[in-house]
């Protein structure tokens, strides 16, 4: 029986001697896109997953070094050059023009050409999950964002309103707006749901991949609960600031409780996720028999 040839370790320092250009090109254009990562969309609310994104995607791809080093080959150079001819202008259209999604897609693009240059398409598409995942560093952009959660803020607004209609609060809603005694509150797209979405998603997507990764029906079931999964966990935080100004003002539920509540709906919806997983346990070990049968 033949045993694969052992792969020997990389050698980064004589790696780095080598390529000594490639990686200072990447680094110029890199870190400061880094920095700009961490002064803009990593500070607030929306952006929260992308360092945790960042760091899973990187030990995504290192914790695969041997499989790449013994599948790697030289790439396609007519795709890589087309690969650069669109991800270089469009970098440095982004970084002139402030345009941190664009700067950051065209980023990730260079990186994926050059490093095709060298690995070739089996590790591509070994790798298909790491550079999907990878994509979540993109920023939303903002007309995407207002024209996602505009029906999004609706259906939070709502359902808030109704419910707490129902126990008796005089609470009433002129399109996103709520209104509670003497007070108004305006749904704004942190509180509608989409910016949890995104992070859940990306959150899920590599909780899915390495715990449920085996069958894919019962992933893709587990990924489609994260969307109710996170308008409900919004719907609550609604309704707590709701309450939180009712009782003790605007002042309250517009200072520290804001951002604690966040943070709180967050983590409640992510643990309410493993939670799910945990119940349909049942439904996981069913598919996982299914699948043993018909292989």
């Amino acid at each position: 029986m033949a045993t694969a040839a052992p792969v020997l370790p990389v050698n980064w320092s004589a790696l780095a001697a080598r390529h000594w250009p490639l990686l200072a090109g990447g680094l110029a254009m890199g870190l400061p896109t880094l920095f700009a990562m961490a002064r803009g969309p990593w500070s607030i609310e929306s952006g929260v997953h992308g360092p945790i994104v960042l760091a899973t995607g990187l030990w995504l791809i290192l914790r695969r070094l041997p499989d790449i080093m013994a599948r790697m080959q030289p790439g396609n150079v007519a795709m890589v050059i087309a690969g650069l001819v669109i991800a270089l202008p469009a970098y440095a259209f982004g970084r002139a023009f402030d345009f941190i999604s664009v700067e950051v897609a065209a980023l990730l693009l260079a990186i994926l050409a050059v490093a095709y240059s060298y690995v070739g398409t089996p590790v591509v598409r070994m790798m298909w999950f790491p550079i999907f995942y990878l994509a979540f560093l993109i920023p939303v952009p903002g007309w995407l964002l207002d024209a996602v959660t505009q029906p999004l803020k609706l259906l939070v607004s709502q359902v808030v309103t109704n419910t707490l209609t129902e126990f008796g609060y005089p609470v009433a809603r002129i399109g996103v707006t709520i209104y509670v005694a003497s007070y108004q509150l305006l749904v704004e797209d942190a509180c509608a749901g989409l910016n949890s979405l995104v992070s859940l998603s990306a959150i899920g997507l590599f909780y899915v991949y390495m715990l449920r990764g085996s069958n894919w029906r019962y992933s893709l079931l587990l990924l489609a609960l994260v969307i109710p999964i996170a308008i409900a966990a919004n719907c609550i935080r609604v309704a707590a600031l709701v309450l939180i100004t009712f009782y003790f003002g605007d002042g309250a539920a517009q200072g520290y409780l804001h951002n604690f509540a966040g943070m709180v709906t967050f983590t409640s919806a992510l643990l309410f996720i493993f939670l799910i997983d945990k119940l349909l346990t049942p439904l996981r070990n069913a598919l996982l028999a299914m699948g043993r049968r018909r292989s």
